[in-house]
């Protein structure tokens, strides 16, 4: 009989590359995907698989309260999916049926499939056992991003935050540029502010998104019009009072 699996991840890029590595796996079904913490608390209820692949960060719900909405007795095996916090993986490889790290790769997969074939039902309540203290103890995982998958030709690259310096409308897709060159994102740009941490990244207009880190002068232009001066000398005007802009830039996020 075929592990009945629910992939769990609020990144579409992310579902796509885990349904099609577990397609590679003739002893997993995949029975859905879910792109929300509340769509998959649904998903489990009704269809109840035997194994979900659930991602940590989510908005609005997270990896942890997804499973905290479950009765213990209802939970079905679960491998985490993460892509940062080395103390989280570390609590992972104690209390959870296995853990990825993204991008996940085949071999590792296909390890954590062993691991949770060999949690059979008569040892589950012991592994959910042990989720309780790491359940009650785990703060709420941030709603921001920390990388931006970016697909390119036939691979994903995941773009750190920390090297967007800014970020750029341009019809129905966005551009990320950072240091080392630019990334074609097909996103909206209110979509993705909401992703961004706040402390490091302003909206200045309608079409652009900065890194404050990245923000050399704030400047009159020629005629008048407020202007952004980054490090790497680009302009940029801004609709956005400048005074919100200064605040930022000076504290940080603004109350």
């Amino acid at each position: 009989m075929k592990t009945r699996a629910l992939i769990i991840d609020d990144e579409a890029l992310a579902r796509g590359r885990l349904r099609k590595m577990l397609g590679r796996e003739p002893d997993v079904e995949v029975i859905g995907e879910c792109s929300s913490g509340p769509e998959a608390i649904a998903a489990i209820r009704e269809q109840r698989p035997d194994l979900i692949f659930l991602d940590v960060r989510m908005p609005e719900v997270d990896g942890f309260e997804v499973l905290r909405s479950l009765p213990a007795e209802s939970r079905p095996a679960v491998i985490f999916v993460t892509a940062h916090d080395r103390h989280a993986v570390e609590a992972f490889e104690v209390h959870a049926v296995d853990y990825l790290l993204k991008p996940v790769a085949q071999a590792r997969l296909q390890q954590a499939l062993r691991h949770a074939a060999k949690q059979a039902s008569a040892q589950r309540s012991a592994t959910y056992d042990k989720f309780s203290d790491l359940l009650r103890s785990a703060k709420p995982a941030s709603p921001y991003l920390a990388r931006i998958p970016v697909r390119t030709g036939n691979q994903t690259l995941f773009i750190s935050i920390e090297e967007v310096d800014f970020v750029e409308s341009a019809a129905n897709y966005l551009v990320l540029r950072t240091g080392t060159g630019s990334h074609v994102l097909r996103e909206t740009l209110s979509h993705i502010e909401t992703r961004l941490p706040p402390d490091l990244f302003v909206r200045i207009s309608r079409s652009v998104i900065v890194n404050l880190k990245r923000v050399k002068a704030l400047q009159a232009g020629p005629e008048g019009q407020n202007m952004i001066l980054l490090q790497d000398g680009r302009q940029f005007t801004a609709t956005r009072p400048t005074r919100e802009i200064r605040q930022r830039l000076q504290f940080g996020q603004a109350e």
